[in-house]
């Protein structure tokens, strides 16, 4: 069975991008009213340029019971029309093992999700329920990209080598990666932790949130955070391409254009290092 991250190298390379979009359908921001419309025309506009798209589950489950059925119609929708991309739950589900299990089943049997963004602060019983799930991906949120991440994550353990806890959480998540379908989820607003963080990991998928709205840097996070081997790489945007206008009769193109152009930024700092795709 292909490893998880093999396959996303497979998928980056056939795309020709390191580009994840974010789906957070917000009722303030939304042109139209049906979220499934909504995410649906973005989709058809952005696929071309993406190699994955990720969900948001608590934009989602804000709309209630319809909010759930608009994302089963997300979902049937990649896979039926565009089944090289990948489809990204980021739910940061994490519990007491026997909760974690329900949550593990949930993303992956039902929703059908091929990777999934978990919470470690429970430890590794309580994340084991995904990494079971051997050919899907578990993203477990390391350093996150809110400004007061800092408060706990940051928090330095005193010992032989005084570490921060999200050094610790990487550290725990290489010898974690048992099944080769671990990665970590590391904010583009701090491109020195980023780089820490894949010196510590080797090749482990990064995923990293934080371009546009959140104005990450771009250059700095990519060149922080490639791998040595595979590219090992996902650069999310989500308000930054799918709110790119707000005009009923333009927000598929713009969001085209938005994907387009941040694909081809990412593409040209790949150049730059040498890593371009083949």
């Amino acid at each position: 069975m292909t490893k998880f991250a093999d396959s996303l190298q497979e998928i980056s390379i056939s795309k020709r991008s390191l580009l994840s979009i974010g789906l957070d359908p917000d009722p303030d921001k939304m042109p139209i009213s049906d979220v499934f419309e909504f995410c649906k025309l973005i989709i058809d506009h952005t696929e071309v340029f993406t190699a994955a798209y990720k969900p948001n589950m608590g934009f989602f489950e804000a709309f209630g019971l319809e909010g759930l059925k608009s994302l089963e119609k997300v979902i049937d929708h990649i896979k039926s029309n565009y089944p090289d991309v990948l489809i990204i739950g980021d739910a940061k589900r994490g519990d007491i093992a026997p909760t974690s299990s329900k949550y593990a089943y949930a993303m992956f049997e039902i929703w059908d999700f091929d990777a999934v963004t978990v919470n470690a602060f429970s430890g590794f019983d309580s994340i084991e329920p995904f990494l079971k799930y051997t050919d899907r991906g578990v993203f477990v949120w390391c350093k996150s990209s809110n400004p007061d991440a800092y408060q706990l994550q940051d928090l330095v353990i005193k010992g032989t080598a005084d570490r921060k806890i999200f050094q610790v959480i990487a550290e725990y998540c290489v010898s974690w990666n048992n099944e080769g379908n671990l990665g970590l989820v590391v904010g583009a607003t701090y491109p020195e932790e980023l780089k820490i963080v894949r010196d510590i990991v080797g090749e482990l998928p990064i995923l990293v949130p934080g371009i546009g709205s959140q104005s990450g840097d771009l250059e700095a996070s990519v060149r922080a955070g490639l791998g040595r081997k595979n590219h090992g790489l996902l650069v999310s945007s989500s308000r930054g391409i799918i709110y790119a206008s707000s005009d009923l009769n333009n927000f598929g193109p713009a969001a085209a254009n938005a994907s387009s152009i941040l694909r081809e930024d990412i593409n040209n700092i790949l150049e730059d290092v040498g890593r371009s795709f083949i």
